[in-house]
């Protein structure tokens, strides 16, 4: 368990940072990676580590920060959701849907979508929470945050063993 902490703070440290509204559009290009980088640095300093680190230690830590930052965010955004019962998809909803009646697909699917975003807008207007929104949200999330977590680790292994190891 000792060898999760750096990771559980870097993903609880991102996981909060990504439901910021001003900081959300900068959590898969910035947040997430500086992130990997934070839980090698703190991974470095806990362990008093003598050798350089191999790009599979940070592989492994970056795409374990960005799954703990994915799991940590979403839970606290379904937690502000239900409480506020509102979200970007449901400030955002007339300009989702002025966009897509522009897409270059049949009118039947433009209906069908529209009438699943109502739904689920509605479900949070209503009761705080859609189902759809959540799992959809939590999949994307994982999928984004273990690719730019593992990116950042990479980078992170990269610049520490730099700084600290001669570049070894």
């Amino acid at each position: 368990m000792k060898r999760l902490y750096p990771v559980l703070i870097a993903g609880f440290s991102a996981g909060v940072f990504e439901i910021v509204p001003m900081a959300k559009s900068l959590s898969c290009c910035l947040i997430i990676p500086t992130a990997a980088l934070f839980a090698l640095y703190l991974e470095m300093k806990s362990t008093n580590r003598p050798e350089p680190f191999d790009i599979s230690i940070g592989v492994r830590f970056g795409l374990l920060t960005g799954i703990f930052a994915a799991l940590f965010g979403v839970t606290i955004e379904t937690i502000v959701t239900l409480i506020t019962k509102t979200n970007d998809l449901v400030e955002s909803f007339p300009q989702m849907q002025q966009m897509l009646e522009t897409f270059p697909v049949d009118k039947m699917t433009r209906s069908e979508v529209v009438g699943m975003l109502k739904t689920v807008a509605e479900q949070i207007r209503t009761a705080g929470f859609a189902p759809l929104y959540t799992f959809a949200l939590l999949v994307n999330t994982l999928i984004v945050n273990s690719i730019f977590g593992i990116i950042g680790g990479m980078i992170g292994v990269k610049l520490l063993n730099n700084k600290y190891y001669g570049g070894k």
